[in-house]
């Protein structure tokens, strides 16, 4: 049986509580990862994923038919790149069973993981496989003297270690060949997107948000700088309509957020943390997503929107230009502009045929990218690096 060593700074969590927002517990990353993971393990692999703790505690835990999960590092919302040193224990030794046969690794703004996992690879003597999330050289916009110096730490872990990688993963073309650019060489650089998993969206499902009126407008992700809810919220007051706005997810700009909502009058909603099964009703039931980033890979919440049937309207970064093809299968605006975004909306909500077609054609597009087919191209890439 094959046995993989998996990598990553953030896993799902157990349950996300008031204490855990803190440490953005829950994305496209974590959901990612867990799919791939989930996927991965019915095809017959076994599995060892180590990954920070967040707010929980440190444990060991059985995933799966033939996975171990491992949950560790300090339980603090700051410095947390300190997990990958309390980590290494177990990366260094396999888990239970000592052999590896590759590491995987997936890449975020964790500056600390690639190391790592360049260790790890050596010690077992195992190729690596890095799957880019956020490629932060080119993708992260900063904003904070976080991001700066994430922007420098990460840019330098990627220079100097992605080229040794046996395989690395672009979520999109354009990433991909900016890592070609960066001097990896062609024959390595693989693009796999996220995906969604078609067993969700495939049975009738109750709305979880009756109370909320018709039309509804929603963005569905982490309360964070990155995704710029703020100006979301500052186009939905531009807005002459009655429609409603649902913000399904949790994170630090909560509050601030929900301070600027106010003047809004009771059109927009915080759902507050969603579980990622109940998602599918979520969308089946609203009409319109948007998302605003600021910067992003690929989005898997504007993935499964796409799945869902609904018109999408998103932002011109990173990976969404990929996916989204302006007036094909959704529209794309300026990020940072409320008027444009505003726009967009509004000729969503006012022209139903152009909504329906746009709706159609996002459902086709998300057809190619169903969890059980990605797992399997990822497959191939482990048995083609080591011969099992």
């Amino acid at each position: 049986m094959l046995r993989i060593l998996r990598l990553c700074s953030v896993f799902e969590p157990r349950a996300l509580t008031p204490a855990s927002v803190a440490y953005d517990a829950i994305g496209g990353m974590q959901n990612h990862v867990a799919e791939l993971t989930r996927c991965l393990d019915r095809l017959g692999v076994s599995q060892l994923v180590v990954t920070s703790r967040q707010a929980g505690p440190a444990d060991r835990t059985q995933f799966g038919d033939h996975g171990e999960l491992v949950r560790t590092g300090l339980p603090v919302p700051v410095l947390r790149q300190a997990w990958a040193p309390l980590a290494a224990p177990y990366v260094l030794r396999g888990g239970s069973a000592s052999r590896v046969d590759l590491v995987h690794v997936h890449c975020g703004e964790d500056v600390a993981i690639l190391p790592l996992a360049r260790l790890a690879a050596r010690r077992h003597r195992s190729p690596l496989v890095a799957t880019m999330h956020l490629n932060v050289r080119h993708s992260l916009n900063p904003t904070t003297l976080r991001d700066i110096l994430v922007r420098t730490g990460g840019g330098a872990a990627e220079r100097w270690l992605l080229p040794g990688a046996d395989a690395v993963i672009a979520l999109t073309p354009s990433a991909a060949g900016l890592l070609r650019t960066d001097g990896i060489p062609a024959d390595r650089v693989h693009v796999i997107p996220p995906g969604y998993d078609p067993a969700l969206f495939s049975e009738p499902v109750a709305d979880p948000f009756p109370a909320v009126p018709r039309p509804r407008v929603a963005y569905l992700g982490r309360l964070v700088p990155q995704k710029d809810v703020g100006t979301l919220l500052r186009a939905f007051a531009r807005l002459d309509t009655k429609a409603h706005l649902l913000l399904v997810g949790d994170g630090a700009a909560r509050p601030a957020l929900q301070r600027r909502a106010r003047a809004l009058g009771g059109r927009v909603h915080f759902t507050g943390f969603v579980r990622h099964t109940q998602i599918p009703a979520v969308l089946r039931h609203v009409d319109l997503f948007v998302l605003p980033s600021l910067y992003e890979d690929l989005s898997s919440a504007l993935i499964e929107a796409m799945a869902a049937g609904l018109p999408v309207v998103a932002t011109r970064v990173g990976g969404t230009a990929d996916l989204v093809r302006d007036g094909e299968n959704g529209l794309l605006v300026t990020p940072r502009d409320p008027a444009a975004l505003a726009a967009a909306i509004g000729r969503l909500l006012a022209d139903p045929g152009l909504a329906a077609r746009l709706s159609s054609a996002a459902r086709q597009t998300a057809a190619a990218y169903a969890w059980p087919d990605l797992a399997s191209k990822v497959l191939d890439i482990y048995r083609r690096l080591t011969g099992k």
